[in-house]
């Protein structure tokens, strides 16, 4: 059975102070904000958001800071850091053949997937290297090689800030979507836990990712140690620039800029017929059976709109990453200005070679496309 790590008990927290944002995002952009707190404890990130609500104060949580843009002239309010830490397992049956896992909302959430696999329990190993906290990762629905969140989450303990008061909300109550959740782009209330229920046999979750199955050797629908695929895993992931390096300005990022775009059915042969013509009859054009139409890969149409791995932004001060095109990449001198005009850029390009629209997948804080 797996080792239980107790949620730290922290008596003291930091008070508002003046924050630069950039030193609290992977972009490491973003301006000041006007008051910045560390919740260590549930209920003490409760209390700073109620009294921010009740002062009529904005507030901004911020877990890891891996999913942010956050505009150059910072946020007009308190900046809450979500740092909350720890997880408890318990299992369920005789042989203790699954459990559930409660882990607090601003633990490291790479730091928990490594410990279970250590500990030999599967369901989380493909989203290892992911930045970020755990209490982030239900509000969209985070993914990455075949897996997502919504495989194993049974429900979040949350802070409804219009009823002022902590519940219980269901895999079912948040409404997964790709990427997504009811919970994403709202400010509606704050994740203080997240419950998994998770498989402590040592084995993984069913390899459903083409490219992960061929790295491992094995056919879709496989299962291997857990220790073997986080390693897989994280191996494609360094390859691509997305698993964090202080040394490496490609992995100075939010990950994915933009998500997978998902056309509906109603499109599809347009949208499929006017690539085609754009790229040619003999170049096959990736896509996907997704809920309610089909998924095209943003990578793929990025590089045949002409944008290639390192497409420099304004100044040579932002780029396309050089191992992956997905990811826009601050190269040590930019700003969140400079991103926005890349991105802007890709995207109008996209747009006008295949008409067909990229949406970003990390949250635009004072800022827009």
């Amino acid at each position: 059975m797996p080792r239980t790590v107790p949620f730290r008990d922290v008596s003291t927290v930091e008070t508002p102070t003046q924050a630069t944002l950039a030193s609290h995002t992977t972009l490491r952009l973003g301006g000041p904000a006007e008051a910045y707190a560390e919740a260590l404890t549930s209920e003490r990130l409760v209390e700073l958001v109620r009294a921010a609500d009740d002062a009529g104060v904005n507030v901004l949580l911020l877990g890891g800071g891996s999913n942010l843009v956050v505009a150059d002239a910072g946020f007009a309010g308190t900046v809450v850091r979500v740092a909350n830490q720890g997880w408890g397992f318990s299992a369920e049956g005789p042989d203790f053949t699954s459990g559930v896992v409660d882990v607090q909302a601003g633990q490291n959430w790479d730091e928990f997937v490594a410990a279970m696999v250590g500990e030999g329990v599967g369901g989380l190993e493909c989203l290892s290297g992911i930045p970020g906290s755990a209490g982030a990762t239900p509000i969209q629905n985070v993914g990455a090689y075949g897996s997502e969140i919504s495989d194993t989450l049974v429900s979040i303990e949350f802070y409804d800030r219009a009823a002022r008061e902590v519940r219980t909300m269901t895999a079912a109550d948040l409404k997964f979507a790709y990427r997504s959740s009811v919970l994403k782009g709202t400010d509606t209330g704050v994740v203080l836990s997240v419950r998994f229920r998770l498989s402590s046999d040592g084995l993984s979750a069913p390899i459903r990712y083409a490219e992960l199955a061929r790295t491992l050797g094995v056919e879709p629908g496989e299962r291997v140690p857990v220790a073997q695929a986080r390693e897989a895993v994280l191996a494609l992931r360094r390859s691509k620039g997305m698993v964090l390096d202080t040394a490496d300005h490609d992995t100075w990022s939010a990950g994915s800029f933009f998500t997978n775009p998902i056309v509906p059915t109603a499109d599809v042969d347009e949208v499929l017929a006017g690539i085609t013509a754009s790229v040619g009859p003999d170049v096959k054009v990736p896509s996907y059976p997704a809920e309610g139409g089909v998924k095209l890969s943003a990578a793929w149409l990025i590089e045949r709109a002409g944008f290639a791995k390192g497409h420099e932004g304004p100044g040579g001060r932002v780029s396309l990453s050089t191992k992956h095109t997905l990811a826009l990449t601050n190269r040590g001198t930019g700003s969140t200005d400079d991103l926005l005009a890349l991105a802007r850029e890709v995207r109008d390009g996209v747009l006008a070679r295949f008409a067909v629209e990229l949406r970003p997948e990390p949250l635009l804080i004072g800022c827009a496309l």
